[in-house]
């Protein structure tokens, strides 16, 4: 099937098969694998990214659904080369361990951010609890999203 969709900023127009998922559309057609795979059901929040600037589990999402929409993954964060404030934040506060998970939590806080600037530590506890980390690293992810809402990010 034919589609275009902006990734990243950046317009795409490609062939996929029609059962094609939007993380294969994403890993292995356009390189960007810094969105992870992990239960392949929707369930770890590894794969998100954001489509019109709503979280979604990218395993659960076919390519095509993405058509003319636009995609945000976790290298469309960092501008330029600069991390984005979301990111350095992350790193400050100790959230990155494994770093298995940090990608999907990143989009995850970066969608409630851009919907409410200004959660409360329930709402952010709240928008985070579809992403698993193994390494129990939650209340660093907590804090660096607080900070994050502090600093207007």
């Amino acid at each position: 099937m034919h589609m275009s969709l902006i990734v990243n900023g950046t317009p795409h127009d490609l062939y996929v098969e029609p059962t094609l998922r939007l993380i294969d559309l994403l890993r292995d057609e356009l390189g960007l694998t810094g969105t992870k795979e992990g239960c392949s059901e929707g369930e770890c929040g590894a794969c998100t990214v954001l489509l019109d600037g709503e979280a979604v589990c990218s395993c659960l999402i076919l390519a095509v659904q993405a058509r003319d929409r636009e995609v945000l993954t976790v290298e469309g964060l960092a501008g330029g080369g600069d991390l984005d404030v979301l990111q350095q934040l992350f790193v400050e506060h100790g959230a990155v361990q494994c770093g298995y998970c940090t990608p999907g939590m990143l989009m995850s806080a970066k969608a409630l951010l851009l919907q409410n600037p200004h959660p409360t530590e329930a709402e952010i506890r709240a928008a985070l609890a579809g992403n698993l980390c193994r390494c129990t690293g939650y209340s660093a992810i907590v804090e660096a999203v607080t900070a994050a809402a502090e600093l207007d990010a």
